[in-house]
């Protein structure tokens, strides 16, 4: 069997188990008596030691069986939780991570976990009754059988009603001859006296005659053990029957056991139901949502693309034909696309939870390693976002974090002589305004010194002392995102490097975003990422410039004027205008493409922002708002200057789309 086709959804499971391990450790050590937190990371474990053992991956499958036998005792009330525990869970879960990022990279999913294993089996060995414990024949064979945490609930569950457990080896005579056929038999007689939970070999080994002559049973009755043993004795060419009580621990809190609730227990058929805060009960609903591979979604995309070109041309001719029955008929398809297209985005729409889940850990890691105790608080992960996005939100995102653990929350002993909790704040929020997504990162930490900053970039060269001395605060804030600034005065790890924020800057930029530093003078710092919802499908402005079209993007324009030659004004030998008393540069858009130049007495401009800086983009003629799709360049034409892409208008003509963010860096 050809297991490559399962790869995606082993990936995405793994995902999944890999974000409930790594939420659940960090209420796990916060409540290390917390049975349901417990039970939760127990079955991810599980189940990713059974899906990595079945594709092959066994380190995967060696490390996650360890994990599942440290919990196991912890379960089971037989160890308690230790510090130490909970440290090389979170090295482990972080080791799960590597590898099955590198199996969805095409590698092999193999990494050297022989340390964690040797800490996990140290914790599982100290536990002094091991030995004595393996003597007992129960336990004995509940460890040989494998009972896996979803047929221990439904035995749990069978013994609550009143039904007994055993573990039932069948010893088939040595010259037998047709195996599966008094295999078969042997369960027919059982399901009469009760129900078969599981079996060692599998139905599917047992009826293929992979076994040698025995074979064990879990099964649950109300049937006598003599009744079990004459009934499979009646079955010829069985030589021994041996039944053995299946004990499992009984919790004292059934809550833990009832989050697996079977659906399909022969004994309670039943549907499982809940109750809600008024104390009536509920039926659960069940689950409407599929997996869609993400080709697949983005062929769609890229068909309703086309569809949206071919729209734009349709309304150019029915505006040149001027029938009013196809005029009206546009309009009506405009109406089901504009609805049709809203519904593609949200397709492409994913929650910036998967991204968010990364940092508890990172900042529990982080802050032990710079010595401070920080508490990470996420609001708004549900918050959906374009796909092409939230894949390239992460690495700005940890820059933002890694920096306010170590620059913006001051240390233990600067913190009390402060006044303030020792316990440092650190918010992650995320939150839908108008057609754009905004990101916060804040703190409680010191704020930023805006004298020490200034007097960096100064020794840095990155500005004048005539500049330095008219700066504000914003934009003596806004000089940490320079290339090469650091305020950190040794090389760490974590910074000093003079790398990072940059980074961010650009990498935000890149996306058609912007952002934004708040800070006040001991009390915290924002940092505050603005995003497009989706970076496909856009509103822009169509401009000529000359005779070619060109597109600016909505997003960035504050709004679109006439100026009249002599309100054009010169300052520090650049064209300035007045736009609301406040003097903005006109950046001519001929002149930055090389296009012929023509005087007039009358100017179109475009105000746009980018940041805290405005500017006016003069154009040959303002044509109209559309919805365009966007087209990157490719890497012919990548790296032109302040060209972000390119799309196809209506009259099958390509418009290039202006990066106003470009224009206004220097």
């Amino acid at each position: 069997m050809d297991l490559n086709e399962y790869l995606g959804l082993f990936l995405d499971e793994s995902i999944e188990h890999l974000q409930a391990i790594n939420s659940s450790l960090l209420i796990f050590e916060q409540r290390l008596d917390d049975e349901a937190v417990i039970d939760q990371i127990f079955r991810s474990a599980h189940t990713l030691k059974g899906m990595s053992g079945t594709m092959g991956y066994d380190a995967i499958a060696d490390l996650t069986h360890e994990m599942e036998s440290a919990l196991d005792l912890v379960r089971s009330k037989t160890q308690p939780a230790t510090p130490d525990l909970i440290d090389v869970l979170f090295v482990a879960a972080e080791q799960l991570e590597t590898m099955v990022e590198d199996i969805s990279q095409g590698g092999t999913g193999k990494l050297d976990v022989a340390t964690t294993v040797v800490r996990l089996k140290q914790f599982i060995q100290k536990d002094g009754e091991t030995d004595k414990v393996a003597a007992n024949p129960v336990v004995s064979v509940i460890k040989n059988f494998e009972c896996d945490v979803y047929s221990e609930s439904v035995v749990r569950q069978s013994m609550a009603s009143g039904y007994q457990a055993y573990v039932i080896t069948v010893e088939l005579s040595a010259d037998v001859i047709l195996k599966a056929a008094r295999v078969y038999m042997v369960f027919d007689r059982l399901q009469n006296l009760g129900d078969v939970i599981l079996s060692n070999p599998t139905s599917d080994e047992l009826e293929q005659e992979q076994f040698e002559t025995s074979f064990d049973v879990l099964f649950v009755t109300m049937k006598s053990e003599q009744e079990i043993q004459e009934g499979i004795k009646a079955v010829s060419e069985v030589a021994q029957v041996l039944i053995q009580p299946f004990e499992v621990p009984v919790e004292p809190v059934a809550a833990a056991a009832t989050l697996l609730e079977p659906t399909d227990n022969p004994l309670n058929k039943k549907p499982v139901e809940t109750v809600d805060a008024s104390g009536e009960a509920q039926t659960p609903i069940a689950a409407k949502t599929i997996r869609v591979n993400l080709e697949r979604i983005d062929r769609l995309m890229n068909l309703f693309e086309e569809f949206i070109i071919d729209r734009g041309r349709l309304e150019r001719i029915a505006a040149e034909v001027g029938s009013s029955d196809l005029t009206e008929t546009v309009e009506r398809i405009k109406r089901g696309t504009n609805e049709l297209q809203s519904l593609v985005l949200t397709l492409r729409m994913m929650p910036i939870e998967q991204v968010f889940n990364r940092f508890p850990r990172m900042v529990r890691s982080v802050s032990k390693d710079v010595g401070k105790n920080i508490k990470l608080h996420i609001t708004g992960a549900e918050t959906e976002l374009d796909r092409t996005v939230i894949d390239e939100i992460g690495d700005p995102l940890v820059h933002l974090i890694r920096n306010a653990v170590d620059h913006g929350i001051e240390s233990k002993t600067d913190r009390i002589l402060a006044g303030k909790a020792v316990e440092g704040n650190l918010s992650l929020r995320a939150y839908h305004s108008g057609n754009r997504v905004f990101i916060e990162i804040e703190d409680d930490g010191a704020g930023i010194n805006h004298e020490r900053v200034t007097k960096i970039a100064l020794e840095k060269g990155l500005l004048t002392e005539e500049e330095a001395a008219l700066l504000t605060p914003e934009e003596a804030a806004m000089l940490l995102f320079a290339p090469g600034f650091s305020t950190a005065e040794t090389v760490t790890d974590l910074s000093g490097r003079g790398v990072g924020l940059d980074v961010v800057k650009s990498k935000i930029e890149s996306l058609g975003g912007e952002v934004f530093v708040e800070t006040k003078r001991g009390e915290g710092t924002i940092f505050r990422i603005s995003l497009p919802l989706t970076l496909s499908i856009i509103s822009a402005m169509l401009v000529k410039l000359g005779q070619e079209t060109y597109a600016i993007p909505l997003t960035a324009i504050i709004e679109t004027t006439s100026l009249k030659q002599e309100a054009i004004l010169q300052a520090h030998r650049e064209k300035v205008f007045d736009f609301r008393g406040q003097l903005v540069p006109l950046i001519s858009l001929n002149q930055v493409y090389g296009l012929p130049q023509v005087e007039a007495d009358a100017y179109s401009v475009v105000v746009v922002r980018s940041g805290e800086k405005l500017a006016g983009l003069i154009v040959s003629e303002l044509i109209g708002q559309q919805e365009i799709v966007m087209k990157p360049l490719g890497s012919y034409l990548e790296g032109i200057r302040a060209i972000s892409g390119a799309t196809i208008l209506g009259d099958g003509q390509v418009a290039l789309i202006i990066d106003s963010n470009a224009l206004l860096r220097k």
